[in-house]
């Protein structure tokens, strides 16, 4: 009886996680479906969730490829996002060191301002922004979204990465210092490979704020040659007096692989990361 209802609970379970799969995959594959089929296509009376096979094809990548400007954008887009990345690693990984293994006077107000600088939305921050970008000449220029993204990223990085830099022996960093190590040979040879699953997990969520940011951008750049991905997608929207949704999703279906490509490389420490961290803090 007891097996029964065992069988009949995992059931459920599976029958709700597929449920849960494909809903979040159905979008998806709309998005790869219509890029694969004509622009006059799309507006076909009663509507296709897939194309037909003698309608499949791939003009509208072909027309994406052999445009020069969606290279610009896409290397814009991967300047932008690398960077970002790799400050913001560096900046809170050394921020969650310093809190997660020293005591000093201000530490729990210090990390608590950390924490509440997370629940602000970003949206709000625009304007002051703005106002900031413009004083340091940082408008219409590229290296300026840089600043931006790691102050964003850097409050939800250190809250992460500090669990797990909790997680290293004392004893471990103390035999080091009892070998003259300095603090700073500490953190490169002990504490940031140890921390490497934190730091890779939380690069993940980094590299894709920075990769998919739009209002930000679009507000501070005007250079089309200055364009991220995102902007550049935008700008098929009304164009020639309609949009153009199989560029659209042919765009976003090419913007889709660096992201892909990053999860798939950085996935073995993905779990590891983000249970580090949710334990510790």
């Amino acid at each position: 009886m007891r097996s029964k209802r065992n069988q009949r609970a995992n059931l459920l379970r599976y029958l709700l996680l597929l449920a849960g799969a494909v809903l979040c995959t159905l979008p998806m594959i709309y998005m790869i479906s219509t890029s694969l089929r004509p622009n006059g296509a799309l507006y076909e009376f009663p509507p296709r969730f897939f194309p037909r096979l003698s309608a499949v094809t791939l003009e509208n990548y072909q027309y994406i490829l052999t445009q020069s400007k969606f290279y610009i954008n896409f290397l814009n887009s991967v300047l932008v996002s690398v960077s970002s990345v790799a400050l913001a690693a560096g900046v809170s990984s050394a921020m969650a060191f310093v809190i997660g293994k020293f005591n000093f006077p201000g530490k729990r107000l210090l990390f608590g301002f950390i924490i509440l600088t997370m629940i602000i939305p970003g949206t709000t921050m625009i304007v002051p922004q703005f106002e900031l970008a413009t004083k340091l000449g940082l408008v219409n220029k590229l290296w300026g979204l840089i600043p931006f993204y790691v102050a964003w990223v850097i409050p939800f990085s250190t809250f992460m990465i500090k669990g797990f830099m909790e997680g290293i022996p004392n004893e471990i960093t103390e035999a080091t210092y009892i070998d003259g190590a300095s603090v700073m040979t500490v953190f490169l040879r002990i504490a940031l490979p140890l921390a490497a699953p934190a730091i890779a997990s939380v690069s993940i969520f980094n590299f894709l704020t920075a990769w998919e940011e739009y209002p930000w951008a679009n507000t501070v750049i005007n250079d089309t040659s200055l364009r991220t991905l995102p902007i550049a997608i935008a700008g098929f929207f009304g164009q020639h007096q309609f949009t153009q949704w199989g560029y659209v999703f042919a765009m976003s279906v090419l913007t889709l692989i660096p992201v892909i490509i990053v999860f798939i490389t950085c996935q073995k420490f993905f779990v590891q990361g983000l249970t580090a961290g949710s334990v510790k803090g």
